[in-house]
């Protein structure tokens, strides 16, 4: 079996390509997410919105069941092209594939036992529409299941190959379309069923364009024939690890809504997930840059053999996160509840607190996001799952008795607890400790980088004292002010000579 490859752009044009469209999808998700949620939000009311994001968080769960797997096709098909192991490529994606319809056999039993269990659940905290709402939402979602894993190894596969415009391109056009969907079903009367409906119908028109785009330009093909049991082993453990980081992830952001939902009520669950509508924006921006490393970092890691490299990439990707992440972090403190009052409404006040704990505890992680793709590239994750599997634990007892006394913002503060030690503390020494990253170099530029966004939130919180920004005029021009004053200073002042030229490199450049 064999694999033809295109003759693509170069694999650096891919990533400098794959890097600008991520992080024109973060644009498109938040224009889209900012302007049509409190529109979704007003049209379905709190309690039906705290339903349906009850619903998804529900069901996120069961999504984590491939995700050592799909990582493990990007991390083995990346290594197979650099030995030139064509048929171990296509016995890879067979074996995948079937192991996926396994997956997705036992996520539509758990669907299913979750839609028997409804009431249990929640009778206590929802009426009988709600309840009936809910199941009809579950099993459009279980159906989305079903199919998701399966071809999702397609979208793994191009990831590998670094094929980042088409994979890219084909998720921005989804988004745009998404959401034109779902806006005129919400002006046309629907509700929160209908959009679940169209979410399900979008995602497996992407997966199967994807998988189009496998079969018909990259020409892989599939073998089934030959089930590499050694080769699955050694995918297992890699798998193994993970799938536990997922796990441990989806704890974090979904078991708030959990608990929220049985201690609280779903109105409690809408002001914490107009805080994780915002908080996975915020995710999506250290994503932009590490989310196209996997495949290089694999490559690294096969043919590396002092660890200088990876370290210096590790670096350099930090720095690029921080020029956008400490931006984003600086503007919501001075203009965070301004803007939650102007996009949600009154109701949603609690919201900038809860947002603003989330986005302050993964500073850390959100800088070194890359620092996963490395250890994934050296199979290393034991020790990261480790600490976090010990910070959750802590962290979903937390929630519970915090979330009793304080509602969302102690649910909040329990996660953002845990966070920080995992990330901002544990990890940055393991990293220095035993994967030879330059941690104390990583920091001191990240110091540097600070500076700027410091003063200009300080100077902006003094501002906030005379200046009302929950108007739109003055929300508006403030936002306008700080960002033209941010931008040309941090640009002159905060990085160095090095980070503009690599700046300039990503913009296309002229004929």
């Amino acid at each position: 079996m064999h694999t033809h490859h295109p003759p693509p752009l170069s694999r650096m044009n891919q990533i400098k390509a794959g890097v600008i469209l991520n992080f024109v999808i973060i644009g498109l998700n938040t224009i889209t997410g900012l302007l049509y949620t409190p529109y979704m939000m007003g049209c379905l009311g709190q309690n039906e919105y705290g339903l349906y994001s009850l619903v998804a968080s529900m069901i996120a769960y069961l999504t984590i069941l491939d995700s050592g797997f799909g990582n493990a096709v990007i991390r083995y098909t990346a290594r197979f092209r650099v030995e030139g192991t064509q048929r171990q490529q296509s016995e890879l994606i067979g074996m995948a594939i079937l192991i996926n319809i396994g997956i997705s056999l036992l996520a539509i039993a758990a669907g299913i036992a979750l839609y028997f269990n409804i009431d249990t659940l929640f009778d206590r905290t929802m009426t009988a529409d709600d309840l009936s709402q809910a199941r009809v939402m579950m099993i459009l979602l279980i159906i989305n299941l079903a199919f998701s894993f399966p071809l999702g190894v397609f979208t793994s596969i191009i990831t590998a190959h670094e094929q980042f415009i088409f994979l890219k391109s084909v998720n921005a056009l989804r988004i745009i379309l998404l959401t034109l969907t779902i806006v005129g079903l919400l002006f046309f009367g629907y509700k929160a069923i209908a959009i679940v409906a169209a979410q399900t119908s979008f995602n497996l028109l992407v997966l199967l364009t994807n998988f189009f785009f496998c079969r018909l330009r990259l020409k892989v093909t599939v073998s089934f024939r030959n089930f590499n049991f050694p080769l699955l082993r050694e995918i297992s453990v890699y798998s193994m690890w993970v799938f536990l980081d997922a796990i441990i992830s989806r704890i974090y952001w979904s078991t708030g809504q959990f608990i929220l939902g049985m201690i609280s009520g779903t109105i409690a669950v809408a002001v914490y997930s107009a805080a994780i509508m915002l908080n996975q924006m915020y995710q999506m921006l250290s994503g932009a840059i590490s989310g196209v490393l996997l495949p290089r970092l694999s490559k690294l890691a096969a043919t590396e053999t002092t660890g200088r490299e990876i370290s210096d990439l590790f670096i350099r990707a930090g720095c690029m996160q921080a020029i956008i992440i400490l931006f984003v972090v600086s503007g919501f403190i001075v203009f965070g509840q301004g803007f939650i009052a102007l996009w949600a409404g009154p109701d949603y006040s609690a919201t900038y607190y809860v947002a603003l704990i989330f986005f302050l505890s993964q500073i850390p992680s959100q800088l070194q996001s890359t620092g996963i793709a490395v250890l994934q590239a050296r199979n290393r994750m034991r020790f990261r799952i480790l600490v976090y599997l010990g910070v959750s634990s802590l962290s979903i007892v937390g929630q519970y008795f915090l979330g009793i006394h304080f509602g969302p913002i102690g649910v909040a503060a329990a996660i953002g607890t845990a966070l920080f030690i995992g990330t901002g503390l544990i990890i940055n020494i393991y990293y220095a400790r035993c994967q030879q990253i330059d941690i104390a170099t990583f920091w001191r530029k990240i110091g540097h980088l600070a500076i700027i966004p410091i003063l200009l939130t300080a100077a902006g919180l003094t501002a906030s004292q005379w200046v009302d920004f929950t108007r739109p005029a003055t929300f508006a021009i403030g936002i306008t002010l700080f960002t033209a004053i941010y931008l040309p200073l941090f640009w002159r002042f905060a990085l160095t000579r090095a980070e503009r030229t690599s700046l300039r490199s990503m913009l296309p450049r002229r004929r």
